[in-house]
């Protein structure tokens, strides 16, 4: 298992949470072994514009498109799942994301921002990432910006996306299931029991 090293933070406590899921984990930025790893994590913190430069230097757009391609899982969170999308726009400035999804990380409508602390999500009744969690549990999250629509019908591998969502202000994309691109704007490496529980469901399916 593979943290992706880009220059973002929160790279050690999301490899801590992963380990204590049950994987065997390395935080690196080479190409090589993010490639050929059983499963590539692209976590993310800050903003979309430095994180993106962050992915660029390192090559990590293609890592993600060539992992997908092959059918390989990659698991994005916070900034690292709105880096997947087609754009972010922040404080009037537009940045090109790595367009596996369609659509724009922008502003929430919300009379608090950020939206810090403890919040419940909607998942499918069919979804594997929330598979064995309460529908009441609470996800932390940390962020202003996020995907305020979905806007991709078929997904990867011929599956139909799977999209749970969250609302603060207004209702967002929480969390994709997409194939073999999975990825959560809260931080389940802080969100506790629930959040550890989700992390063994992507385990599982690797």
């Amino acid at each position: 298992m593979v943290i992706l090293d880009y220059g973002s933070g929160n790279l050690r406590s999301a490899e801590r949470a992963v380990a204590r899921a049950g994987a065997e984990t390395e935080v690196t930025a080479d190409p090589h072994a993010a490639l050929e790893a059983d499963g590539l994590v692209v976590p993310g913190v800050g903003a979309f514009s430095a994180c993106m430069s962050g992915l660029l230097g390192v090559h990590g757009h293609r890592i993600i498109g060539k992992r997908l391609a092959g059918g390989r899982p990659v698991l994005g969170i916070c900034v690292g799942m709105q880096i997947l999308f087609s754009r972010g726009v922040e404080h009037g400035e537009e940045t090109e994301g790595t367009g596996e999804w369609p659509g724009t990380v922008e502003r929430l409508h919300a009379d608090v921002l950020p939206h810090m602390g403890w919040n419940t999500v909607r998942a499918p009744a069919d979804s594997q990432l929330f598979a064995g969690i309460d529908a009441g549990e609470r996800f932390y999250f940390v962020h202003s910006y996020a995907a305020r629509k979905w806007e991709l019908d078929s997904g990867l591998a011929g599956q139909q996306p799977r999209v749970t969502w969250a609302n603060h202000g207004e209702d967002f994309v929480a969390a994709v299931e997409n194939g073999p691109l999975w990825a959560t704007q809260f931080h389940p490496e802080k969100s506790g029991d629930a959040g550890a529980q989700l992390l063994r469901n992507w385990l599982g399916t690797l």
